[in-house]
């Protein structure tokens, strides 16, 4: 993680940091590489937890399932139920909940000591959850409404003078089918990004500034070092708001679509 320390003066931190050299299987589709050693263990870690919460699952709940249960009610009554409604609720609520512990998971990564990266800052999850949201809430639209009224409450809103549609439907066509899943995908990978820069900036700072600084730069450091502290707090927060708020907006897409214009 820290950019600096081989005694050669202080490195700025780069997008390199989420490209690391191939570990196994290098020049093939199959590349591994620390990023995706780190996914693999952040799914082995995610699922262990959700096994056991369901094996060990008591009436009476003790402080583990009780957790487990509280990010589970907290995706269902606070996002499902509240934007989708209770209505269709028990048939949207274990994607949108499986996104949120995956996304938040994967995020939170980037300050666990040992991973020291957001498995999510690499743009290949952010497409892929961008697209289990595109197909969810296209698959709810098609369900609630038949494919064709789908298409059309959302290409052709009713109320509209005719001659508006002209201007109107390539630009509903851009929103739906292209914006929504492109910012759902940038949104989440440029957020880890930036807040793997600012701890590896900060920490290498720290490092550079205790270690090879001269006189009283050293003091210096202390400064880094408590904005490097504050940063990881707020690095956990981020994380959470990401995953909460892509699952958000696709509830409320799916929500759109299950609703005709």
């Amino acid at each position: 993680m820290l950019a600096a320390g081989d005694g050669g003066g202080f490195h700025t931190p780069t997008l390199a940091d989420f490209f690391p050299p191939v570990i196994f299987f290098e020049g093939t589709p199959f590349e591994f590489n620390r990023i995706t050693l780190v996914r693999v263990v952040v799914t082995i870690a995610l699922l262990t937890v959700l096994v056991i919460a369901a094996r060990r699952a008591k009436l009476v709940p003790g402080r583990f399932q009780g957790g487990v249960e509280m990010v589970l009610d907290f995706v269902r009554v606070q996002i499902v139920e509240e934007i989708i409604g209770k209505r269709t609720a028990r048939r949207h609520t274990p994607l949108l909940t499986i996104m949120f512990v995956t996304i938040f998971a994967f995020n939170i990564t980037g300050i666990v000591p040992g991973l020291n990266i957001a498995a999510s800052g690499v743009i290949g999850f952010p497409i892929l959850m961008a697209l289990v949201a595109y197909v969810a809430f296209i698959v709810a639209g098609v369900r609630a409404q038949g494919g064709a009224h789908f298409l059309k409450s959302s290409l052709f809103p009713s109320g509209v003078p005719w001659p508006i549609y002209f201007i109107l439907t390539p630009i509903e066509i851009i929103s739906t089918f292209i914006l929504r899943p492109a910012t759902l995908a940038i949104r989440l990978l440029v957020n880890m990004v930036a807040g793997h820069l600012l701890l590896v900036l900060c920490f290498a700072a720290t490092h550079f500034l205790f270690l090879e600084a001269a006189g009283a730069l050293k003091a210096v450091g202390t400064v880094t070092l408590a904005a490097g502290l504050a940063f990881t707090a707020f690095e956990i927060f981020i994380a959470a708001l990401q995953a909460y708020i892509f699952v958000l907006l696709t509830a409320v897409y799916i929500n759109l679509s299950e609703e005709a214009h």
